[in-house]
């Protein structure tokens, strides 16, 4: 029995697990190790796309996060959110950022040591946002007092600051990150925050003084202008024209619908306030960012000699004022330069383009060293002075690989530091995974993998790297250029398998490579840089003669940017690319130096539309951001594995002998877990703390056996569960209803011997009652009285005649037989009352019709009581049916009633058709246009009809009228009617008779006719063989 129930066990879950899977394939896997297909690029981007149509923008691989950017508020970061995550295992819940933060910050505080988290991709993919996110969990989760309540305000204000000061709109973000940042945030051993550092690296200086077709300087000069109150641009010499100032205006998009500059200078005035910047600070950050602004305004002309003036000293006075400088030195040194030969110093005179050189020079350095000063100053606000041992967790946001159409010296930088930070990863990914493998007793088997090394020694080394070439060409005598630079580099490194140009290039590759360019093989694909500038920027030189009028500044923030120790220095400044250089170095000596955790940024398509998926721009990020490869080194081994306590708390309901608990030590469980599951030998390796699962499919397959077990499980405990609280509620339901029964029955029991003492006395009165029905009314007959009244009253109720014609009455008791004649009298008239009140005119007319009817009729003759329900007509010939010559002969009388009939002639008694007409005067037998007989009411001698059911009467004349040619016999339809009507208007008495068997009528002079009547099975008129006109009515029933 228990075999059968396990066979149907296992068939359900696989049968779950087969619905699961199907799942899984329609929003994809939450971690790529766990990809089937983990090579195949394809496989991988439509994992991505699957996901992302779900508005799932978070994936794993391993510990490192990738994150899509979608353009739209998901809300999935709120407060809610932010507690699901604190303190929760790494794989537990789907992927998110809270869940980056949360491990490292937990990882941290457990085991005291440092982390960091990398954040990059490339311009718009979301690289700054996922920082924010960082800081505002943190700000939130971790435990927090009072006075270190500004620590964190500062922490999180100094972003607003930086991303006033270092962002920018470009071509393909509206809040674009120009510079490198590495924060630190300090906690201490409670895991509070208590302060941070802030490194930055590369600001992009040259955007001070040019940008692009429809890119914007940085944010802080728009906000300002917008936002500034009137009274600091005026004392700054401002206008809020952005298009006034040359530095602003090249870019044509001074303002843009998605940044909204008077707000955000709102936010970083208040963010100034709180990281204690103080008001002569302000004012000469301020008064720095608007002579940067005039700068870019300072026009030079050539006069008569070939010296370069300026014509306008408007702008050079309003930057003499704000930086505190001699006005004439600082035109001096924007329009000279000063060159030192021995003992004496001779002033050469700058041609146009030299001193626009000099003027956007100065625009840079300013701009450059003050950023550098304003990190520094957020520094030391976010400084904690309490000297004990801290750990930190550092968050690097930089900029990713980058790919142009046109790359110059700044994507060779940034492309130089996202090859450093590949090898950081590749190394540190393997480093840990070998740790692991050793620690757990596992075999190391090694990884094919590209080290990039050899692309970064490439850029990097001593002597013979492409910084090195570059600073060597940067100080050699003479006049070097770009091109001579590209030269020595094809000299020193053009045989290279990852360098080419179009002279060291194949047939094909040399036509996508200009004679100015060069091309290197990153580990993320190919990259064609253009040498024009690279001189220059590498160099980024400020003439000495300036650099002595800026440090005898009064501003202090350009006092402590511009030393004047550096006048004393006689050593050439370390180039640009040198600098950066070593500040790779020392980033990946901070990093480390610190336990990493990786979010990889994707822009899914240019537009910054939501929802839509851009195959080829995610498949070149996905290769420059290195993801394939991590994910081969990741899951070279084995794609799953966790410690024996989480996997077998987790999994132990899938095996009886697990469930619920287990005794005996973790790796013994789990032994006994994936044997009842049926692990193959080659789908695991059990370490010293870890099981090490090497397929993927075997984790799902175990993960959706769980979830069917997890079903079962909780449909059992609630079942249980629920079975005991309705037992607990019966029982107490039961105990309450035998309690409130016990009640109850007493209750009804006395309230029934209450109506029975009560009953027994009221059947006792009544039976007295009865015996003493017949007295006069005394105390013991009143109540049966009183009742049989009323019942008879209530009886009589539904027994009320409905018509005065209904004669039935309730049948009253002996005492009542008064009372019911009075009321039966009563009743009697209020019908007649009622009935007469609904009768009309007209209706009252046809009923004194049909009264004489009665008395003419009424017992006479047959056919009287049926026509009782048949209403008379005015008339049944309209005057329309009359012969307009009729009509005209009958004259002013006015026609009383008119009816078709059938006339018999006396001699023959042939029937033919006519219509009788009553006047006022005389009746009239028509036929068609002639009137046939007119008879005057007063020669009407009399009416006869028979006393059977046929319609024929006869009409008598006088004999000694010698205008009528004799009797009428006619035969009609409605004879009832016609006989009442004529009788009506004649108004004699006696004028109609009812005979009975025969009748006489009058001929002519001395002649009469008699008619026979007989009942018969049929209606007939005919003449009989005796010369006699016999009529046959059919028998009436009575």
């Amino acid at each position: 029995m228990d075999s059968k129930k396990e066979e149907v066990r296992q068939k359900h879950i696989r049968l779950h697990m087969e619905g699961a899977l199907t799942a899984r394939d329609k929003v994809g896997v939450q971690d790529f190790v766990l990809l089937d297909s983990y090579t195949s690029e394809s496989a991988f981007v439509d994992n991505l796309r699957k996901r992302y149509r779900e508005n799932l923008i978070y994936t794993y691989i391993g510990t490192l996060l990738v994150s899509v950017n979608p353009y739209q508020e998901l809300g999935i970061y709120t407060i809610k959110q932010m507690e699901l995550y604190q303190g929760v295992n790494f794989f537990e819940l789907p992927p998110h950022v809270y869940a980056v933060a949360d491990n490292a910050y937990r990882m941290m505080c457990s085991e005291l040591n440092n982390h960091f988290i990398l954040i990059s991709g490339e311009s718009g993919a979301g690289k700054t946002e996922a920082s924010k996110k960082i800081l505002q969990y943190l700000a939130v989760t971790c435990p927090m007092t009072e006075s270190l309540q500004i620590a964190r305000d500062r922490l999180l204000l100094s972003n607003p600051v930086l991303e006033a000061f270092g962002n920018a709109k470009t071509l393909r973000n509206d809040n674009s990150s120009r510079f490198g940042k590495y924060m630190d945030i300090q906690f201490d051993f409670k895991g509070i925050p208590v302060g941070g550092h802030i490194i930055s690296y590369l600001i992009e200086k040259s955007r001070v003084v040019f940008q692009n077709h429809g890119e914007r300087n940085f944010h802080i000069f728009y906000q300002l202008l917008e936002g500034g109150e009137d009274d600091l641009l005026s004392y700054l010499g401002l206008v809020r024209n952005p298009q006034v100032y040359l530095y602003l205006k090249q870019g044509r998009c001074a303002r843009v619908t998605s940044i909204n500059d008077k707000d955000d200078w709102k936010t970083v005035v208040k963010a100034f306030s709180i990281i204690d910047f103080n008001e002569t600070d302000l004012e000469n950050l301020f008064g720095i960012v608007a002579s940067v602004l005039h700068l870019g305004n300072v026009h030079f002309v050539e006069d008569g000699d070939g010296c370069v003036t300026i014509p306008d000293s408007s702008q050079i006075r309003w930057i003499a004022k704000l930086l505190g400088i001699h006005l004439s030195a600082l035109q001096e040194a924007l329009t000279y330069r000063k060159i030192e030969a021995k003992s004496e110093e001779v002033l050469c005179p700058l041609n146009i383009d030299l001193s626009v050189y000099s003027r956007d020079a100065m625009a840079k350095a300013i701009y450059g060293r003050t950023f550098t000063w304003l990190v520094n100053k957020i520094n030391r606000s976010l400084a904690n002075m309490d000297f004990t041992r801290k750990t930190v967790i550092g968050l690097l946001d930089i900029y990713g690989f980058e790919v142009f159409d046109k790359n110059g010296f700044e994507q060779f930088c940034i492309n130089y530091c996202n090859e450093k930070l590949q090898q950081l990863l590749i190394e540190m990914t393997l480093k840990a995974e070998q740790i692991e493998y050793e620690l757990e007793g596992i075999e190391w088997e090694p990884i094919q993998y590209f080290n990039n090394k050899v692309i970064c020694d490439l850029v990097e080394e001593k002597h013979r790297g492409i910084i090195s070439i570059l600073d060597e060409e940067c100080l050699r005598p003479g006049s070097p250029t770009d091109l001579s630079f590209l030269e020595k580099l094809e000299e020193k490194v053009g045989k290279h398998a990852h360098f080419q140009t179009r002279k060291l290039a194949g047939p094909k590759a040399r036509k996508k490579i200009s004679w100015m360019e060069f091309r290197l093989l990153h580990y993320a694909g190919e990259v064609t840089y253009c040498a024009r500038g690279f001189l220059e920027k590498n160099n980024d030189l400020l003439y000495r003669h300036l650099k002595k009028v800026l440090c005898g500044s009064k501003n202090g923030i350009i006092k402590e940017c511009f030393l004047v120790e550096e006048l004393e220095n006689r050593k050439r400044p370390t180039t640009v690319g040198t600098q950066f250089k070593n500040s790779v170095a020392n980033l990946i000596d901070i990093l480390m130096s610190k336990e990493p955790s990786y979010i990889r940024c994707i822009k899914p398509n240019e537009g910054k539309e939501p929802s839509k998926f851009d195959d080829f721009l995610i498949r070149h990020q996905i290769r420059y951001l290195g993801l394939m490869e991590h994910l081969r080194v990741r899951r070279a081994g084995f794609a799953y594995r966790r410690r024996y306590e989480h996997f077998l708390q987790r999994y132990k309901s899938l095996c009886p002998d697990t469930w619920p608990h287990w005794h005996g030590s973790p790796l013994e469980g789990v032994e006994k877990l994936i044997k009842y599951i049926g692990y193959k030998p080659e789908e695991y390796k059990l370490g010293r703390t870890k099981i090490f699962i090497r397929f993927p499919r075997t984790l799902f397959a175990t993960e959706d056996a769980f979830e069917f077990s997890k079903h079962q499980l909780v449909a059992k405990i609630q079942s249980t569960y629920k079975g005991c609280v309705e037992r607990r509620a019966y029982l107490k339901k039961r105990q309450a209803a035998i309690t409130l029964e016990a009640f109850w029955r007493g209750a009804l029991a006395r309230k029934e011997i209450k109506r029975r003492k009560w009953a027994t006395q009221i059947i006792r009165k009544f039976i007295r009652g009865f015996i003493n029905r017949n007295q006069t009314l005394c105390s013991e007959n009143e109540d049966y009285i009183i009742f049989v009244r009323k019942n008879y009253i209530l009886n009589l109720r539904h027994h009320v005649p409905k018509n005065v014609l209904d004669k039935s009455w309730l049948k009253p008791p002996a005492i009542l037989e008064n009372t019911s004649e009075m009321l039966k009298k009563i009743c009697m008239r209020n019908l007649v009352r009622q009935y007469c009140r609904k009768v009309t005119a007209q209706r009252k007319a046809q009923m004194q019709q049909k009264v004489i009817t009665s008395d003419l009729f009424r017992g006479k003759k047959a056919g009287y009581p049926e026509s009782l329900s048949q209403p008379f007509a005015e008339s049944r010939i309209d005057e329309v049916d009359i012969n307009p010559k009729v009509l005209q002969l009958i004259g002013s009388e006015k026609i009383q009633y008119g009816t078709p009939v059938v006339k018999y002639d006396r001699n023959g008694f042939k029937a033919r058709q006519r219509q009788l007409i009553l006047t006022q005067k005389a009746l009239y037998v028509v036929e068609l246009a002639k009137i046939k007989q007119r008879i005057e009411y007063k020669a009407l001698k009399g009416v006869s009809t028979s006393n059977l059911s046929d319609g024929l009467f006869v009409i008598h004349v006088s004999p000694e009228d010698t205008k009528q040619k004799g009797d009428i016999i006619l035969l009609c339809e409605h004879v009832f009617e016609t006989v009442t009507k004529l009788f009506m208007v004649v108004k004699k008495e006696d004028l109609v008779q009812v005979v009975r068997g025969s009748l006489q009528f009058y001929i002519s002079s001395g002649k009469e006719g008699t008619i026979i009547f007989n009942t018969g099975q049929e209606e007939q008129i005919y003449k009989d063989k005796d010369g006699q006109l016999t009529v046959v009515s059919v028998q009436m029933k009575s």
